[in-house]
């Protein structure tokens, strides 16, 4: 497909659809778990599929310059819906693991202290939190170039929820490394410019 056609098309979607997408994947995740439809263990079934989604969308997220740079893609106007959604995942997957799997606060604060994955899980939160508050235009204004500086945190905390990602998952299965690598050679592909603005 062409891709000014394509471009064309994506104008046409409103980017307050991403918001509606994502409340009624969580929502009908959630009655999965509630009827029964995942399995012995909905919970933790309902934990990592809440993780898992918050994950692929902030990939989707790194995606955005690279298509518009290397294949000119312009999804420019989808990246703070993409954003604040994985955010929304990253919360929603945090409540269900603090509030429903340990439950109890002193249980969190020993698990985060004990635990390194949930460390590293709770790290990528952290730095993801001052991104998702100034994901609006008031911000933009008010920080300037500050704003764009800040949100390259961005890119460790997706490295930190990849890592996150491999030391929850038992064993070597594939599926958390081949997230990982994307992420490196999404950010990797990013140097060349980092570079040049040096």
């Amino acid at each position: 497909m062409n891709t000014a056609v394509l471009d064309r098309g994506l104008r046409r979607i409103p980017a307050w659809t991403l918001y509606v997408a994502s409340l009624g994947w969580a929502a009908w995740l959630f009655w999965s778990a509630l009827t029964g439809q995942m399995g012995p263990e909905p919970i933790n079934a309902l934990e990592r599929a809440y993780g898992l989604v918050a994950l692929k969308l902030l990939v989707a997220g790194l995606c955005i310059s690279p298509l518009r740079t290397y294949a000119g893609i312009n999804l420019l106007r989808f990246r703070r819906a993409i954003g604040l959604s994985a955010f929304f995942f990253v919360v929603a997957h945090l409540t269900v693991w603090a509030v429903l799997d340990v439950q109890t606060f002193a249980r969190v604060w020993e698990a985060i202290a004990k635990r390194p994955y949930v460390m590293v899980g709770m790290a990528s939160f952290v730095l993801l939190l001052p991104l998702a508050v100034t994901s609006n235009n008031r911000s933009i204004r008010a920080l300037g170039a500050s704003w764009r500086r800040l949100h390259m945190l961005t890119y460790p905390a997706a490295i930190l929820a990849g890592v996150h990602f491999i030391w929850l998952v038992k064993g070597t299965p594939p599926q958390p490394f081949i997230y990982m690598a994307v992420l490196l050679g999404l950010i990797a592909l990013r140097l060349p410019r980092w570079i040049r603005r040096s």
